[in-house]
Formats: structure tokens, C-alpha cells, sequence
């Protein structure tokens, strides 16, 4: 296990004061992209051998969003391999031990020569030491389902802001743009997101909301009408929308 320590800041705070969701996942994956740097096997690591890890899928549970000035510990694990995919499971704690968050993720080991994924072998995760347990999350595995009806948003220009080291949209960027298109209010509580197709600077998404008692699905599909990437949010059964 792997585990970094930080303390929520200003920057990383919404208007209730608390972290913000995209917040929440940028702690998830600095935590394992430290890992791998820790372990040798970091960008620059990466970057010689023309590879890259891709997030292929999220599942995460938020508890409670932790309040600015809050220390917290993330915590992060892989625990195994199949084909071309390889999982993940991290846990966020406050400062008495309790759990603010868990997650579970899927990855692909990218060439970036061609754009295809790898099938993972015992030298790829042998860095990271032995795998762990994985989490049990309790909120259904299968893919996202794409409702048939939904309304049109606005279309989204790609700008540098959404691009990280890989060249493509970062994941927490997808998410916080479909959190923006269905105008979600209150505290999502359960979130999963699936990556088909990465979008790069220029590219233009456009939002296909569709709305159920639950919570919402966004399919941020390109000018074809192929989702580039499927987000599903829900809030706590209490919460509703005004």
C-alpha cells in the first residue's frame, strides 16, 4: 500500500467550503502517479519506453467531502491484472481514521507509437510489489448503460487547460465537464465514469444528459455522436434536486 498525506487546501475547496469532486480525483490519481514515480516507474520512466498508463474506468464512493484546513491520508493499491487490463483500489481517511472516500479503476498500458494497449505482464506490476486485496465497493460492476432518450447540451471546446502530460483530456477534466452540463447540485456520492476514445486540444464534445430519480448520465459524445466518455453521477437518496 502507498499512501500520501496532504491537507486540504483553498485552492482545491467549492463554495460550500469543502473539497470539490474534481478535487477528489485529482487526490485519487497524484496518489498513484506518485506510486509509480516512487517505484521507478514514472512519467519519465514511462515516457523512454513510448508507454503511458491510461485510466480505461472509474468507480468511486464519496462518504463525506472533506472541510478546507482537513488533514487526510490517501491510500492506493493494485491488486492484479487481466489481458490488457490492470486494477487499482484507493481509499481516502480523515485524520481519526474514517473513511471519506474509496475507489476502484481500471488501467491500460498504452504504446504511444500506435495508440493500442499492451497486455500486461508480471514486469509491469513487479515494481509495485505485491498486490493487494481489492475493496468491495457494493455498487454494481457492469458497464454504464446509455439511456435512449436524453436532452442536448452545449458543446464543449477542448482548451489547453483540460490537457495533461499524455497530450489528451485528463480524466478528472471529462468528469467535471459532464458535472457542468447536467448543472448537477448538492454532493455526488456515487460516481463512475468510463474512457472510449480521448479527446485532444481543438476537439469539440458535445453533452448528451439524460436524467432518471437516481441521478444523471452524460455521454460526451464527438462529432460522429461517439461518447469519448460515459458519466454516471448520483447523490445520496436524501438529496434532491430544488
Amino acid at each position: 500500500m502507498y499512501q500520501l498525506k496532504s491537507r486540504i487546501r483553498y485552492s482545491e475547496i467549492g463554495e460550500d467550503g469543502c473539497l470539490s469532486l474534481t478535487g477528489v480525483i485529482n487526490y485519487l490519481q497524484d496518489c498513484s502517479t506518485f506510486h509509480s514515480e516512487d517505484c521507478g516507474v514514472g512519467i519519465h520512466y514511462l515516457d523512454q519506453k513510448h508507454e503511458a498508463w491510461m485510466l480505461s474506468s472509474w468507480r468511486i464512493l464519496l462518504h463525506r467531502y472533506p472541510e478546507f484546513g482537513e488533514e487526510i491520508t490517501v491510500s492506493t493499491w493494485p491488486y492484479g491484472s487481466k489481458g490488457i487490463y490492470a486494477f487499482r483500489n484507493y481509499q481516502m481517511e480523515d485524520a481519526r481514521g474514517n473513511c471519506l472516500a474509496k475507489a476502484d479503476s481500471v488501467w491500460v498500458l498504452v504504446c504511444l507509437e500506435d495508440g493500442l494497449p499492451q497486455r500486461i505482464n508480471e514486469g509491469d506490476l513487479a515494481p509495485y510489489g505485491e498486490t493487494g486485496a481489492p475493496l468491495s465497493l457494493n455498487d454494481g460492476q457492469g458497464k454504464i448503460i446509455l439511456p435512449a432518450e436524453y436532452e442536448i447540451g452545449s458543446p464543449v471546446t477542448i482548451n489547453a487547460h483540460h490537457i495533461d502530460t499524455n497530450h489528451h483530456v485528463n480524466n478528472a477534466q471529462y468528469v467535471e465537464i459532464a458535472r457542468e452540463a447536467a448543472a448537477m447540485k448538492g454532493s455526488i456520492r456515487r460516481l463512475r465514469a468510463e474512457y472510449k476514445k480521448a479527446a485532444v486540444l481543438g476537439d469539440i464534445l458535445v453533452p448528451r444528459i439524460s436524467r432518471d430519480e437516481r441521478g444523471v448520465t452524460v455521454a460526451l459524445c464527438n462529432d460522429t455522436g461517439r461518447p469519448g466518455a460515459v458519466v454516471r453521477m448520483e447523490k445520496a437518496r436524501e438529496e434532491k434536486d430544488d
